[in-house]
């Protein structure tokens, strides 16, 4: 959810000193990196900069490098509109409308896609705000068209609120976030919620629907651990800042969330919340929070941090694992690591 700022206009860069060259073109950068613990060395190269690859957004998110298609697609949930970004080409739209496929005119703030994530046989797959759905692309990756099939719509019949985020387990099982922020309210009073509670669910691929939990209050971005065995999901909650861990067995079977790591006492004067989230193979968390990427280890120690003035929604590795993407509300950032 993008947090309340005054409108903003299409932003146009501004040439600044502090820039990084990349090949033939220049980055602007922004940001400071923390090193807390000297393991970072190991997972963050020493000279690493946050470069301002693309800017100009509403409100970036999903991040998603595309390996075939050497790509970076992300969401701008207000304007409804899937971008793609390559080092040749720069920012092009990629796929318009995104979330919010109806005719008639939406009343959402955040009527887009969010999460956006490959399916195991490389379909591209939309966490959409507004159509109420998780569903995939009908169309090739390198032909992309405004054409859908859901995935999962509703739960015990009740149309979800705004699938947020997800994540594929190895065995193919889908698991996704539902807080309430596509609604017109984005708030659990909304008139148009369906479901009484904010849950975290999972698709079958016979493509039956299970509630995975449904005691946090803002569940939002979700990743596995290596091994598959322990989910950390994010809570986008100020007054629940935190992040938890939910055991998950081979036979569905789970256990209550507990915290992971909270912010609670840590986000005075920063913007931001815990929001998307991803896992490199090592168990290594690279996480948006309050002021900025958090970076843990699997046993929730802070190694360090990413310090960004504006909120951060989410973060996308690459395949080799050795770039860092970034959606930092009007900007998209890019960080190199080991």
């Amino acid at each position: 959810m993008k947090p309340f700022l005054p409108t903003l206009v299409f932003a146009i860069a501004i040439a600044c000193n502090n820039t990084q060259q990349s090949g033939q073109m220049e980055y602007r950068i922004i940001g400071s990196i923390d090193r807390i613990d000297p393991a970072l060395d190991t997972i963050v190269d020493v000279d690493a900069k946050a470069e301002v690859i693309a800017e100009g957004f509403e409100w970036s998110e999903g991040p998603l490098w595309v390996e075939s298609e050497q790509m970076l697609l992300f969401s701008d949930v207000p304007k409804n509109t899937v971008y793609k970004w390559t080092e040749e080409n720069g920012t092009e739209i990629y796929l318009q409308p995104s979330g919010y496929t109806t005719a008639a005119p939406s009343n959402r703030k955040e009527p887009g896609s969010n999460g956006l994530l490959l399916d195991h046989s490389g379909n591209l797959v939309l966490c959409q705000h507004g159509d109420r759905q998780v569903a995939k692309m009908d169309a090739p990756l390198d032909r992309p068209e405004a054409k859908f099939v859901t995935i999962a719509g509703n739960y015990d019949g009740k149309r979800f609120s705004s699938p947020n985020d997800a994540v594929y387990s190895g065995a193919g099982e889908l698991f996704f976030t539902d807080p309430p922020y596509g609604l017109p309210r984005q708030s659990d009073d909304d008139p148009a919620k369906e479901i009484p509670f904010n849950g975290v669910y999972r698709v079958a691929p016979s493509g039956k629907v299970s509630l995975v939990i449904d005691s946090l209050t803002r569940p939002n971005g979700l990743a596995f651990f290596p091994g598959e065995t322990k989910l950390l999901v994010a809570n986008s909650d100020p007054e629940k800042p935190n992040w938890y861990l939910i055991d998950i067995g081979p036979d569905g079977t789970r256990t209550p969330a507990r915290i992971f790591y909270s912010t609670a006492h840590e986000r005075e004067g920063l913007n931001g919340l815990p929001d998307g989230l991803k896992i490199d193979k090592n168990g290594t968390v690279f996480a948006s929070g309050p002021g900025g990427v958090w970076i843990f280890n699997s046993e929730g120690k802070v190694l360090g941090k990413i310090v960004l003035e504006e909120s951060v929604s989410n973060v996308a590795l690459s395949a080799d694992e050795k770039t860092l993407y970034i959606t930092n509300d009007t900007y998209v950032l890019r960080v190199k690591l080991r």
